[in-house]
């Protein structure tokens, strides 16, 4: 099948690269202009672009661009803008979602998924409308959440949702039976700063959440300090929350209900280390305080 494809992040390259290997033509890629991924000037291209050149396709920075392209159908994973509605209209288009529709839809699937302490999420193949992840699924797949991270999570539904859309393409029978959304939706508000930052009002298990989002930071002594990995426990030592707890090797933060003891952290302008490490290194004062 003449296919255009359009993604930007590492996530959609499992789908680029299934179809190729399928043997489906992708005639272009659509992908989000080059930009500044560090702290250099020098303009980096999307995972999805490294991935095209790789595979010798054409590559486009502008839905616009495909005025006039020769293709059957459109692919959509993580392109990060809305398709408008007259290049729909013209081509039609798969999505891969990151969830179970109408479920989370939006921006940050996996994310959200993770936060509400969701216990299955999935991937969709949906075809796209104008409005936002309102179209018909065509397949779906379900997976547990368990304790993985965003980024373990998201690596299994991209190479889940890559197979599945190869399976959908490939059978007319689910291309032209899709089923209608069923539930009340859910939406997946972009991730912001403040989404990552712990709280003394929130309870171990909440912020556990936040970690395994793989941002997770607080103040310490007026400096940003990053919770690289943690787990939750129960305040036995009667802590008051919002202090800094240390008890032999272990260091937490103490929270409403509980604690959340560290175990890799990242201080400001220091390396990841174990939080052992950091506490007996920070001299820090028996009363520390954390916000």
């Amino acid at each position: 099948m003449r296919l255009v494809f359009l993604g930007t992040p590492e996530p959609a390259v499992a789908s680029l690269d299934a179809l190729v290997a399928a043997g489906h033509e992708v005639v272009c890629v659509v992908t989000r202009p080059d930009r500044r991924r560090g702290r250099g000037a020098e303009l980096s291209p999307s995972p999805v672009k490294v991935a095209a050149q790789a595979h010798g396709i054409p590559v486009f920075h502008h839905v616009r661009d495909l005025d006039g392209v020769d293709a059957e159908r459109g692919v959509v994973v993580a392109y990060g803008a809305m398709i408008p509605g007259p290049v729909l209209e013209r081509l039609p288009m798969l999505n891969v979602h990151f969830s179970l529709l109408p479920r989370w839809r939006g921006a940050a699937p996996v994310e959200r998924a993770i936060l509400a302490g969701d216990e299955v999420t999935g991937v969709d193949i949906m075809s796209l409308e104008v409005t936002l992840d309102t179209g018909p699924v065509h397949a779906e797949v379900r997976v547990p959440v368990g304790q993985k991270t965003a980024s373990e999570l998201t690596g299994e539904l991209a190479r889940l949702g890559a197979a599945l859309l190869v399976e959908v393409l490939a059978s007319p029978e689910r291309l032209q039976h899709a089923r209608a959304q069923k539930g009340e939706p859910t939406y997946a508000e972009k991730l912001t700063s403040d989404t990552f930052r712990l709280a003394a009002t929130m309870t171990p298990s909440q912020a556990a959440r936040i970690v395994r989002l793989e941002r997770a930071w607080c103040l310490i002594a007026t400096k940003r300090f990053r919770v690289l990995t943690a787990h939750e426990g129960e305040n036995v030592h009667a802590a008051v929350p919002g202090s800094v707890v240390a008890f032999g090797p272990h260091v937490g933060l103490a929270m409403t209900d509980g604690i959340l003891w560290l175990d890799r952290v990242q201080p400001e302008g220091g390396r990841p280390m174990e939080a052992s490490a950091w506490w007996a290194g920070a001299r820090l004062a028996s009363d520390a305080t954390w916000s």
